[in-house]
């Protein structure tokens, strides 16, 4: 099975000006494939540490993808790195010229002469016609190595690989394999306590398990590689039923799903409805249920809480909306830490509790929400 590198070009990365989202969706993509990823690295416009990295990128891996540096300016300079980096000139090609002619008249304007420069390639290599850009985008192979250049513009480089990079890998490598990952969601146990539950499984060659610790939840990560998606899905049921046997509880749920959006299925479950109350939190709290919220979420307010008055405030807030149920965090900075109450109203009674951060004051927000919320969901499973 091949392995392969990806190289993101362009300065305005490392000026922190851009995003970078190719890197996740070529990512992506390689995985469906089977293809295993080592590195990713991102490089500024500079034609020697381009033909540098690509350079040593070829000696790692069967395949290098980059992407950017292929406009018409001068600090566009990928293709003469890669040539450089192969040991290759670069030839110019009249009909990638044609190409690019025909798709600039598209917009009513004729091409600039320096625009020509993209119709220059390696030598030898293929070139990729661009039909929704006007850089082409080319692949050379040697060196025991496939370079291939895509475009810097997300749709762009989208749309190649898409419809002729993972086509031409595919048949290229005799590629028959996929890689699957699911992800498991846990809430209410910190990364170091699950990591002692299921260390053993993180050592498994295939599938691999992995942590993802965020504010409040761990992400437990399961990928397997299989030569068919049903192998591979029951390759990950055997180890996903034995991590929910060990994490039981913990687990809220996987992909796709959010602590929010579970907490208010088991609410609406129960026959409840639900209103918020929260202070020192921006609207955080208010703006997770408003998105996930359907017919179970009343509403609820931000507004300034002294310490001991969360519950009845919260009280008041579910009569005013007519919800039989109201959530409520108030955060309470201070030195050294962050102060936390909570608040749960349910139709049995009133429930309190006090809890402190220790982290960075950024994500005690979060970390106070997602408490909140397992909270909730637990008390309306049936769990505390």
């Amino acid at each position: 099975m091949p392995t392969a590198e990806i190289i993101t070009i362009g300065t305005e990365f490392l000026l922190g000006e851009t995003t970078d989202t190719n890197t996740r969706f070529i990512a992506r993509a390689l995985r469906g494939l089977g293809v295993d990823l080592y590195r990713t690295l991102t490089v500024g416009d500079n034609a020697e540490r381009i033909a540098e990295a690509v350079q040593q990128a070829m000696g790692r891996a069967e395949i290098v993808i980059t992407t950017g540096g292929l406009g018409p300016t001068v600090d566009d300079p990928t293709r003469q790195a890669i040539a450089r980096a192969a040991g290759l000139e670069l030839v110019f090609h009249p009909e990638l010229w044609e190409q690019i002619t025909a798709r600039i008249a598209r917009y009513g304007r004729t091409p600039s002469e320096n625009q020509k420069r993209q119709a220059y390639i390696p030598k030898g290599a293929t070139p990729i016609e661009n039909p929704v850009g006007t850089a082409p985008s080319f692949i050379v192979e040697g060196h025991g190595s496939t370079v291939i250049s895509l475009p810097g513009v997300p749709r762009e480089m989208e749309t190649l690989l898409t419809e002729a990079v993972l086509p031409y890998l595919k048949k290229r490598f005799g590629l028959q394999e996929i890689i699957k990952v699911r992800t498991l969601h846990a809430s209410g146990i910190g990364e170091g306590a699950l990591d002692e539950l299921v260390g053993d499984l993180e050592t498994l060659p295939n599938p691999t398990v992995g942590l993802t610790a965020h504010s409040g939840v761990v992400d437990v990560r399961i990928a397997a590689k299989a030569r068919t998606e049903a192998e591979a899905d029951e390759l990950i049921a055997r180890v996903e039923g034995d991590i929910r046997s060990r994490l039981g509880e913990f687990i809220f749920g996987a992909d796709e799903d959010t602590l929010e959006a579970v907490t208010l299925r088991a609410v609406e479950k129960r026959g409840w409805t639900l209103a918020c109350l929260e202070s020192g939190l921006e609207n955080a709290l208010q703006s997770r249920l408003g998105r996930s919220g359907g017919r179970v979420y009343q509403g609820g307010s931000s507004r300034e809480v002294p310490r001991g008055g969360l519950a009845e405030a919260v009280e008041q807030e579910a009569n005013k909306t007519k919800a039989s149920t109201g959530l409520g965090v108030a955060l309470y900075p201070s030195e050294d830490r962050q102060d936390i109450d909570l608040a749960l109203i349910i139709p049995s009674g009133r429930e309190e509790k006090h809890l402190t951060y220790g982290g960075h004051p950024k994500n005690a927000s979060r970390w106070a929400i997602n408490m909140a919320l397992d909270w909730l969901r637990r008390v309306a499973e049936g769990i505390e």
